[in-house]
């Protein structure tokens, strides 16, 4: 029972309760698991398999688990962590989102073994009855309480009668799927607790554990993984780019990234070098999310760009139609920048080589014919002058 617990423990910020959990387990019944995602965007990244792992521990130990996609709540959006109201999901997004979510989870789980359901199912059939019977069961004060809504209030910002509904919905899913056990990340507390109320009011006696998951910082380690901050690792990156990605994150949150993301002996990571570490951590993810012969070609190809300071193989080739332009202006009409201020930034701080020389001031190329042209570390086109 123990090595079970601490298989489950494993990177988890809270669970409520563990003598609870300990109890469902003892009974040695198939427990419920469940996880609620809503496809409010096509790329699943790294920071959503924290919490899909956590189920494939679960379901690795012989337990049901439950893939929720959320296609009625995705309408109105989880106000968790929000200034402001989300827009409302059109059902055209909704269906697209949906195709991806399916194909990129299953890297993950036993397609076999996974029950994937959908919650606009039971909610369209809630009838007006239904879900006035539903939200009878909690109030305007009980919902303010929540950091987001009551710091919203107190600024005077507006909060949509909508937004209050999505914790009951949540909750009522966890009534219609007779859940042991609900996953979420530290920011759906709010929710998994309003889930095991609400089934308590619909007479589940022995009401869902929940298991909270800390939020994983992007690569830039400061804000959490987020395509809006542009700090993610998608599972569908190329394998170049992935790898890249995972070897640009510092020693510190590498750590982190073991922890969340594998099942490495913690005790062995500590032990290696720091940058052999991350390297067998991309090399894993890599495999992971592609194969075994792509993340070996992902590391070569690291290694020949940066490791012997080597130009990667099938640069995209751009062909100069005018003589005598400045490099700056080069480097936008070529897409390396956006603008020709960005372009003079990144010179003047010698992030701009030519034939892996570093440039350090603008000046008009006519010397060149062709040219490998380099911004930062990862960025290269092959330029060629007609």
């Amino acid at each position: 029972m123990q090595e079970v617990i601490e298989k489950i423990k494993r990177g988890t910020n809270e669970i409520i309760s563990e003598e609870e959990l300990r109890k469902k387990l003892s009974l040695g019944k198939k427990l419920r698991v469940k996880l609620g995602v809503d496809p409010t965007a096509p790329d699943l990244h790294l920071g959503h398999t924290v919490i899909i792992n956590k189920l494939k521990t679960f379901q690795d130990l012989g337990h049901q688990i439950i893939f929720l996609i959320g296609d009625f709540t995705a309408r109105i959006g989880d106000p968790s962590g929000r200034s402001q109201t989300r827009p409302m999901m059109t059902d055209e997004q909704i269906k697209v989102n949906i195709k991806t979510y399916t194909k990129q989870v299953f890297k993950i789980l036993d397609r076999e073994k996974t029950e994937v359901v959908y919650n606009s199912k039971w909610i369209n059939d809630l009838g007006i009855v239904g879900f006035m019977d539903l939200i009878a069961k909690s109030t305007v004060a009980q919902m303010l309480v929540r950091d987001d809504f009551k710091k919203r209030y107190t600024e005077d910002k507006p909060i949509s009668i909508i937004e209050f509904m999505y914790p009951l919905l949540q909750a009522y899913d966890s009534v219609v799927l007779n859940a042991d056990v609900e996953l979420g990340g530290n920011d759906q507390k709010f929710n998994l607790l309003l889930g095991r109320q609400i089934q308590r009011d619909y007479g589940i006696e022995e009401p869902q554990v929940i298991i909270t998951m800390p939020l994983l910082e992007g690569t830039d380690g400061i804000k959490k993984m987020s395509k809006s901050y542009n700090n993610y690792i998608a599972l569908n990156d190329l394998p170049s780019d992935m790898f890249g990605k995972i070897m640009s994150i510092s020693d510190e949150l590498m750590s982190k990234y073991y922890e969340l993301l594998t099942q490495q002996d913690l005790n062995v990571v500590k032990s290696m070098h720091p940058r052999d570490a991350k390297v067998a951590l991309a090399c894993q993810i890599v495999e992971r999310y592609h194969s075994k012969k792509e993340a070996l070609e992902a590391k070569e190809e690291f290694d020949r760009v940066f490791g012997k300071k080597d130009v990667p193989d099938n640069i995209e080739e751009y062909i100069l139609e005018s003589n005598n332009l400045k490099l700056s202006d080069i480097l936008v009409k070529s897409g390396m920048c956006l603008s020709k201020n960005e372009a003079r930034r990144l010179i003047e701080q010698g992030a701009v080589k030519i034939d892996s020389k570093k440039i350090e001031n603008d000046f008009t190329v006519n010397e060149f014919k062709e040219f490998i042209l380099q911004t930062g570390k990862r960025k290269f086109k092959k330029v060629v002058q007609k």
